[in-house]
């Protein structure tokens, strides 16, 4: 369900994107060098002298998946940014966008964005810093946004926010992604994407021996979008080679960490209902993404029936997706049977942990 809130004037959207041209697919210009983002891309904006660059796959010399950093496939269409996070002489470069419209005082929003390290990086950060500001930012400088550069611009509100990863942030290969949530101080009209800390407080590690140039990242879907409920209930969790966990890749194989059925049932349970509507604020927060449901038996029953009741829990969840709002062309689902255990099936412990539900997010529909 989308609820909608109207506070005479302007109106906030739980799930909506307020994120302009939120996946760089809008440009003025085919880019055709380094550095002029600026220029050809329609929204965005370099808030100082960094050049940061703009990738599309309109172009031969800006172009995607290759480029001069390495080789990375687009996420969400043919285009996507790319900065150096962390540089020699502190060089920085950052990404801005102006919202379509400010942040509410005391509501909870969620901020997030896809990263992958460029295959040519000789370092990988392990934070990532968002600034949201009241007014436009135009700094003459090459280095990092300090707060001594930050406070002398009079007039400015700042709410500055840190995402800090410990497992995700040297991949050069997938799209991960990087969000966190936070309470609107009302003052948030533009948001700044970048490292705000000099080298020498920047929490990084070499990627390359004898590394002396930089972490240069690509950047994709950048979302903000209205939470409610607040993050504890919202939160997705999964879990993943046994482990628990809240940073969703692309393309990865998940199970729902609730999402169990009675022995020969494809019924969804309530417990199993509370846990996918967290998969469905998900969706909701990020619009352009979908979703494969993958079900699965324990190896009671025939390869057939197990197969036919897989494909039945499957299109369960898929179900549920489906009423609660999120566009039929979004989902898709299949049966396993009972092919893909997680555990072995000798006890009843592990037969129920086999009869499961898994889910993967990607970007391009898998029907």
């Amino acid at each position: 369900m989308i609820v909608i809130f109207c506070l005479f004037k302007s109106a906030s959207i739980i799930g909506q994107n307020l994120v302009k041209n939120a996946s760089f697919e809008s440009y003025d210009n085919c880019p055709s060098k380094l550095g002029n983002l600026k220029h050809d891309l329609q929204d965005w904006s370099a808030p100082t002298l960094g050049s940061t660059d703009y990738f599309n796959s309109c172009s031969t010399a800006m172009g995607t998946p290759e480029n001069f950093n390495g080789s990375q496939p687009s996420n969400f269409g043919k285009g996507y940014a790319g900065l150096y996070l962390y540089a020699p002489d502190d060089y920085r470069e950052y990404l801005q966008v102006e919202l379509m419209q400010p942040l509410i005082k005391g509501k909870n929003y969620r901020v997030s964005f896809y990263v992958s390290l460029a295959e040519r990086s000789d370092f990988a950060i392990k934070e990532f810093g968002v600034l949201f500001s009241n007014n436009k930012l135009e700094v003459q400088i090459k280095k990092e946004l300090s707060k001594m550069h930050l406070y002398k611009q009079k007039g400015y509100k700042y709410h500055y926010l840190e995402i800090g990863y410990s497992n995700f942030y040297s991949d050069t290969k997938d799209w991960i992604l990087v969000h966190t949530q936070f309470k609107a101080k009302g003052n948030e009209r533009y948001i700044v994407i970048g490292n705000f800390k000099s080298n020498k407080r920047t929490r990084m590690f070499k990627t390359k021996r004898n590394a002396n140039q930089g972490a240069y990242y690509y950047v994709d879907m950048v979302s903000v979008v209205l939470e409610d409920p607040p993050i504890h209930e919202t939160q997705l969790v999964a879990i993943t080679n046994g482990k628990e966990t809240k940073n969703i890749e692309l393309d990865k194989n998940y199970v729902f960490k609730n999402v169990l059925f009675e022995f020969d049932n494809s019924v969804l349970l309530t417990s199993s209902k509370k846990e996918l509507e967290k998969l469905v604020h998900h969706l909701q927060s990020n619009a352009m993404l979908f979703v494969t449901i993958n079900g699965h038996t324990d190896n009671i029953g025939s390869p057939n029936y197990n197969l036919e009741l897989s494909k039945n829990r499957a299109a369960a969840v898929a179900d549920y997706l489906k009423q609660a709002g999120i566009s039929e062309n979004r989902i898709s689902s299949k049966g396993f049977g009972s092919e893909n255990p997680l555990l072995d099936n000798k006890d009843e412990i592990n037969r129920k942990q086999n009869r499961r539900v898994e889910f993967v997010i990607s970007k391009a529909n898998n029907q």
